[in-house]
Protein backbone atom coordinates (compact mmCIF):
# COMPACT_ATOMS: atom_id res chain seq x y z
CA UNK A 1 0.00 0.00 0.00
CA UNK A 2 1.73 3.29 -1.26
CA UNK A 3 1.63 5.87 1.44
CA UNK A 4 1.51 10.10 0.19
CA UNK A 5 2.51 13.19 1.66
CA UNK A 6 1.99 16.27 0.42
CA UNK A 7 4.27 19.58 0.93
CA UNK A 8 4.89 22.89 -0.15
CA UNK A 9 1.36 24.70 0.42
CA UNK A 10 0.80 27.83 1.42
CA UNK A 11 -0.26 31.89 1.78
CA UNK A 12 0.30 33.45 -1.84
CA UNK A 13 -0.39 36.49 -2.85
CA UNK A 14 -2.71 36.75 -6.41
CA UNK A 15 -0.61 36.46 -9.70
CA UNK A 16 2.02 34.32 -7.52
CA UNK A 17 3.41 31.15 -7.54
CA UNK A 18 3.94 27.60 -5.49
CA UNK A 19 4.74 24.20 -6.08
CA UNK A 20 3.62 21.60 -4.63
CA UNK A 21 5.06 17.96 -3.89
CA UNK A 22 3.36 14.45 -3.18
CA UNK A 23 6.31 12.12 -1.87
CA UNK A 24 5.36 8.17 -2.35
CA UNK A 25 6.49 5.54 -0.18
CA UNK A 26 6.12 2.80 -2.41
CA UNK A 27 9.47 1.89 -4.09
CA UNK A 28 7.34 0.51 -7.12
CA UNK A 29 5.97 4.01 -7.53
CA UNK A 30 6.01 3.63 -11.43
CA UNK A 31 2.84 1.32 -11.15
CA UNK A 32 0.53 4.13 -10.24
CA UNK A 33 -0.79 7.09 -12.01
CA UNK A 34 -0.89 10.26 -10.40
CA UNK A 35 -3.51 12.94 -9.98
CA UNK A 36 -3.69 16.35 -7.72
CA UNK A 37 -7.20 16.91 -6.51
CA UNK A 38 -8.45 19.92 -4.30
CA UNK A 39 -11.46 20.56 -2.49
CA UNK A 40 -12.42 24.06 -1.34
CA UNK A 41 -15.00 24.71 1.98
CA UNK A 42 -18.25 23.70 1.33
CA UNK A 43 -17.58 21.86 -1.81
CA UNK A 44 -16.84 19.01 -3.46
CA UNK A 45 -13.28 17.60 -4.25
CA UNK A 46 -12.56 18.19 -8.01
CA UNK A 47 -9.86 17.12 -10.19
CA UNK A 48 -7.13 19.84 -10.87
CA UNK A 49 -4.31 17.37 -12.60
CA UNK A 50 -3.35 13.77 -13.68
CA UNK A 51 -0.25 12.21 -15.07
CA UNK A 52 0.80 8.87 -16.13
CA UNK A 53 3.34 6.67 -14.60
CA UNK A 54 6.04 7.74 -17.30
CA UNK A 55 4.91 11.05 -17.47
CA UNK A 56 3.99 10.92 -21.35
CA UNK A 57 0.02 11.85 -20.97
CA UNK A 58 -1.32 13.78 -18.68
CA UNK A 59 -4.55 15.75 -18.40
CA UNK A 60 -5.77 19.10 -16.82
CA UNK A 61 -8.87 20.64 -15.40
CA UNK A 62 -10.10 23.73 -17.70
CA UNK A 63 -10.06 25.93 -15.13
CA UNK A 64 -6.11 25.11 -14.58
CA UNK A 65 -4.58 24.92 -17.95
CA UNK A 66 -2.07 27.21 -19.16
CA UNK A 67 -0.86 28.13 -15.22
CA UNK A 68 -0.02 24.56 -13.51
CA UNK A 69 1.72 22.20 -14.73
CA UNK A 70 2.01 18.87 -13.12
CA UNK A 71 5.46 16.52 -13.55
CA UNK A 72 6.69 13.54 -11.81
CA UNK A 73 10.26 12.08 -10.97
CA UNK A 74 10.04 7.77 -10.70
CA UNK A 75 13.34 7.50 -9.49
CA UNK A 76 12.39 10.39 -6.69
CA UNK A 77 9.38 8.66 -5.93
CA UNK A 78 7.25 12.31 -6.11
CA UNK A 79 4.95 14.29 -8.26
CA UNK A 80 4.80 17.79 -8.35
CA UNK A 81 1.86 20.54 -9.47
CA UNK A 82 4.05 23.64 -9.93
CA UNK A 83 1.07 26.49 -10.03
CA UNK A 84 1.68 30.09 -11.82
CA UNK A 85 -0.51 33.23 -12.03
CA UNK A 86 -2.44 31.99 -9.27
CA UNK A 87 -6.36 33.21 -8.31
CA UNK A 88 -8.16 33.24 -4.89
CA UNK A 89 -10.59 31.03 -6.12
CA UNK A 90 -7.28 28.69 -6.55
CA UNK A 91 -7.64 28.73 -2.57
CA UNK A 92 -8.49 25.16 -1.35
CA UNK A 93 -6.54 21.74 0.42
CA UNK A 94 -5.11 20.24 -2.38
CA UNK A 95 -4.84 16.40 -2.25
CA UNK A 96 -2.84 14.03 -4.37
CA UNK A 97 -3.77 10.70 -5.30
CA UNK A 98 -2.16 7.36 -6.46
CA UNK A 99 -4.35 5.06 -9.33
CA UNK A 100 -3.53 1.73 -9.83
CA UNK A 101 -3.51 2.06 -13.72
CA UNK A 102 -0.19 3.13 -14.95
CA UNK A 103 -1.20 3.83 -18.14
CA UNK A 104 -4.27 5.97 -17.92
CA UNK A 105 -5.16 9.19 -16.35
CA UNK A 106 -8.24 9.67 -14.55
CA UNK A 107 -10.42 12.68 -13.27
CA UNK A 108 -12.65 11.21 -10.90
CA UNK A 109 -12.26 10.20 -7.25
CA UNK A 110 -13.07 6.75 -7.28
CA UNK A 111 -10.56 5.36 -9.79
CA UNK A 112 -8.05 6.39 -6.98
CA UNK A 113 -7.29 4.35 -4.43
CA UNK A 114 -4.67 6.39 -2.43
CA UNK A 115 -4.96 9.55 -1.07
CA UNK A 116 -2.41 12.03 0.92
CA UNK A 117 -3.98 14.07 3.94
CA UNK A 118 -3.71 17.26 1.69
CA UNK A 119 -1.83 20.57 1.97
CA UNK A 120 -3.66 24.24 2.62
CA UNK A 121 -3.43 26.74 -0.52
CA UNK A 122 -4.49 30.35 -0.13
CA UNK A 123 -4.34 32.44 -2.58
CA UNK A 124 -5.10 36.46 -1.64
CA UNK A 125 -6.76 39.00 -3.23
Amino acid sequence: QVQLVESGGGLVQAGGSLRLSCAASERTFSSYSMGWFRQAPGKEREFVAGITWNGHSTLYADSVKGRFTIDRDVAKNTVYLQMNNLKPEDTAVYYCAASETPHRVWSVTNAYAYWGQGTQVTVSS
